[in-house]
């Protein structure tokens, strides 16, 4: 993928383009300090995502990238160039003509040089166009790396990482394109605006400690019901943490019940069954968990995390009993039980399933609520 990236990229049409002259040069008109922590928000047609400049690492790309932005430049341009799940390549002011298709890539370049560095060019870097055969030729067309590209290490300025949004841009990536890689329907950039980067937010239930953790409790809002649960931290305080702040951020609207057996289980939380996508703002915060064993019983209304063979692969899904099972004892982490709404429990228990256990009839989670703990409904 990499030097097929790297070929791509000097395809960008600017062989008849003379160089610049050292007058033309941009050098940064703003102190590196000015510019730290400053993010460009793109509002695109195919979603948003977010920029934060590195001027510590290319001081002149970073203040030319800002400066097209606050001028409102990059406002009605289009992406390019795409290579599936590779690159994404956008900024030309020449693409905000739709009738321009045979000049694209050929505009705002030869207006910076190069500023090497050791930044690499891993998921997330935002480097810089440059004409073939002219290292010192780069302007406001820039790159997105959508996975690692270690053939272009070196060969390009990297000055910015994406902060948030790799998801949309990984599926602009993935269009359809014709054989130079352009997009076969037009994506936008509706607005670039400069911000400060936002203050660090601590996420939920990050200050309590694991006594205070038992004073909450998670009701979920199924269409057949409630189900409220209680929470465990005396014997599973890192899953407990984990439960509370994953459903007070949202995390398990929308999931559904994945699977059911009759006398045994019902199984939710598994984030490939949520709809919408989880946002990127939540995913982040999906961590595996170690195991926290302990002596609580598999018995009917006990809550307990769903994980795979390793150990530590617990996530997010878990699971309500509906039966006895003391075989999963010790080996699954118990950290509640359900305080109300059991039957609900025992009612998408018996749903008909296929031959996988999912459920034939779609039973979600249309919202979890995180409750001060207090007398059962």
């Amino acid at each position: 993928m990499g030097s097929r990236c790297a070929r791509w990229l000097l395809a960008v049409g600017c062989l008849a383009l003379t160089g610049a002259q050292p007058a033309d040069r941009f050098t940064a008109d703003r102190p590196v300090e000015a510019m730290a922590g400053k993010q460009v928000v793109f509002e695109t047609t195919h979603g948003t995502f977010v920029i934060e400049v590195l001027p510590e690492k290319a001081p002149d790309h970073a203040a030319f990238f800002l400066l097209q932005a606050e001028q409102g430049n990059y406002d009605g341009t289009a992406f390019h160039r795409i290579i599936a799940r590779g690159i994404v390549q956008g900024g030309d002011p020449v693409t905000k003509d739709p009738a321009a298709v045979a000049d694209y890539g050929t505009g705002g370049l030869l207006r910076l040089a190069r500023e090497p560095s050791d930044e690499l060019h891993v998921r997330g870097a935002v480097s810089a166009v440059q004409v073939p055969g002219q290292p010192d030729s780069a302007g406001s067309q820039f790159f997105v790396v959508i996975t690692d590209q270690p053939g272009l290490d070196g060969l390009y300025t990297v000055f910015g990482r994406v902060v948030d949004g790799l998801r949309p841009l990984t599926r602009i990536s993935e269009l359809p394109a014709d054989e130079n890689g352009l997009p076969s329907e037009r994506v936008e950039v509706v607005r670039a605006t400069v911000r400060d980067r936002p203050p660090e937010v601590a996420p939920p239930f990050t200050e309590e400690t694991d006594e205070e953790l038992a004073g909450w409790r998670v009701i979920l809002e199924t269409r057949l019901g409630e189900i409220e649960i209680g929470v465990a931290p005396e014997v599973a305080p890192n899953h407990v943490r984990n439960f509370l702040r994953l459903a007070a951020l949202g995390a398990y609207d929308g999931a559904a019940f994945h699977r059911v057996v009759p006398g045994f289980m019902v199984q939710t939380g598994w984030m490939e069954t949520r709809e919408p996508e989880v946002p990127e703002s939540v995913e982040r915060h999906i961590v595996n968990l170690q195991p926290e064993f302990n002596d609580r019983p598999h018995r009917p209304g006990t809550v307990s995390m769903a994980r795979l063979d390793a150990l530590d692969s617990a996530m997010t899904s878990f699971f309500i009993m509906t039966g006895t099972a003391p075989a999963l004892d010790g080996e699954y982490t118990v950290f509640g039980e359900v305080l109300s709404g059991y039957e609900i429990a025992e009612q998408i228990a018996s749903l008909p399933a296929g031959p996988d256990e999912a459920p034939l009839e779609r039973i979600e989670i249309r919202r979890a609520r995180v409750e001060p703990a207090g007398p059962s409904r």
